[in-house]
């Protein structure tokens, strides 16, 4: 992975979460946290599990000694202690997080030079374990594990009747904003 794929992933990872945010509502609430036998039940526990999974590695960057300013936004943020929590009860309290999170997203993606991709991160999981991995790994998977649930989340809210279209990256206009 280069920056120059970076400066693509986190465009698409914002963009795609609108898509997948507008479309969920369309729905009710309670079509919102219907347990529709996903990992985190619903389609409003699978987002805010991609919401606190994202928190969780954006404060373990933050965290690190060479962190870029750009995370220093998280400082006030709580570091969530489950996988599986919903802190944000509602679909319009979500997006906003959504969105903020998006935007610190790209603009920490943006300080990964090849110096930092190449560097090691040491965190603790929510276990309580230890452990180190390359930058680059950990960095990678932040944006395939985006993908990973998203799909999932596409699929739900077909099951529901909704439609989200297109996700593939290319079909991402060129400037997204």
């Amino acid at each position: 992975m280069s920056d120059a794929r970076l400066a693509l992933l986190a465009p698409y990872n914002r963009w795609m979460n609108r898509r997948l945010y507008d479309a969920a509502a369309t729905l009710s609430h309670e079509a919102l946290v219907a347990d529709r036998g996903a990992f985190f039940g619903s389609i409003l526990g699978t987002l805010n599990h991609l919401v606190v999974t994202d928190t969780i590695w954006l404060k373990r960057f933050a965290a690190a000694p060479d962190a870029p300013a750009a995370l220093a936004v998280l400082d006030g943020t709580p570091m969530p202690t489950a996988l599986d929590a919903t802190p944000y009860a509602t679909l319009p309290v979500l997006r906003e997080r959504r969105e903020w999170l998006d935007d610190v997203i790209l603009q920490w993606a943006a300080t990964l030079t090849p110096a930092r991709l190449e560097a090691s991160l040491t965190y603790t999981n929510t276990r309580g374990m230890g452990f180190t991995r390359d930058v680059l790994g950990v960095v990678t998977h932040l944006f395939n594990h985006q993908t990973h649930h998203r799909g999932q989340i596409t699929t739900l809210l077909s099951q529901a009747g909704v439609d989200v279209g297109v996700t593939d990256l290319l079909a991402m206009p060129p400037d997204p904003d």
